[in-house]
């Protein structure tokens, strides 16, 4: 089936978010007197967020004492400084001329929460473009549910079958499948290195954004 349309995930896969989030879990570590994480350490765990982030920092989960003050603080500072560093991944925005060149719509599916992923979209530029936004709290659930992608499908126009997801997590593979969507792999995100990916059910993968037009059917 031709494909009409293509949806990202955000971190880790249209956009390189993980300088930015570890400066924020770095800021709280400073604030606590602790020493800075090294970025190659916190980037498997930036798909994942604060909680990931946290878990990493400060071997604290939620539910246990102090998260919740910690979750503030990381969150805080994030949110005003949310694309100092970040930037779309080397040829993403390539790929995002050739799908419009080529009349293919695209959008954001991600658990990121809307508050966050608004400001972030403007503020790499692509906030316009974007054929859709679903955040974290777009909907009743988020991945790996498939509510998520399947609003994207209706607001876009497209049945599940025409789109691909590409994402960096297992999450969202589960979440294509359950949608009747191709989900593909983006290799070059935030997968851990004991990831794995062949277990994933995915329909395949790509190890630069620009390879993803190789698996559409024109």
């Amino acid at each position: 089936m031709v494909i009409k349309a293509v949806l990202f995930d955000l971190d880790g896969t249209f956009a390189d978010t993980a300088p930015d989030l570890a400066a924020s879990l770095n800021h709280v570590r400073a604030i606590r007197d602790l020493p800075a994480v090294p970025l190659e350490l916190l980037r498997p765990q930036a798909s994942h967020g604060s909680r990931g982030l946290l878990e990493i920092g400060f071997g604290i989960a939620p539910g246990q004492p102090g998260y919740d003050t910690l979750r503030d603080l990381f969150l805080e500072h994030y949110a005003l400084n949310i694309c100092v560093h970040t930037k779309l991944f080397e040829g993403m925005a390539l790929l995002l001329g050739e799908l419009e060149l080529r009349n293919i719509r695209w959008g954001i599916v991600t658990n990121k929460p809307h508050r966050y992923t608004v400001p972030l979209m403007q503020a790499l530029g692509y906030e316009k473009q974007a054929a859709c936004l679903i955040s974290g709290d777009t909907c009743a659930h988020a991945k790996p549910h498939p509510e998520p992608l399947l609003m994207a499908c209706q607001l876009i126009g497209v049945a599940p079958a025409q789109c691909l997801y590409l994402g960096d997590d297992l999450r969202d593979m589960r979440a294509a499948n359950a949608a009747g969507m191709p989900g593909i792999i983006a290799n070059y995100g935030y997968i851990n290195g004991d990831a794995s990916v062949e277990n994933w059910n995915a329909q395949g993968s790509i190890d630069k954004p620009m390879e993803l037009l190789g698996l559409i059917d024109l």
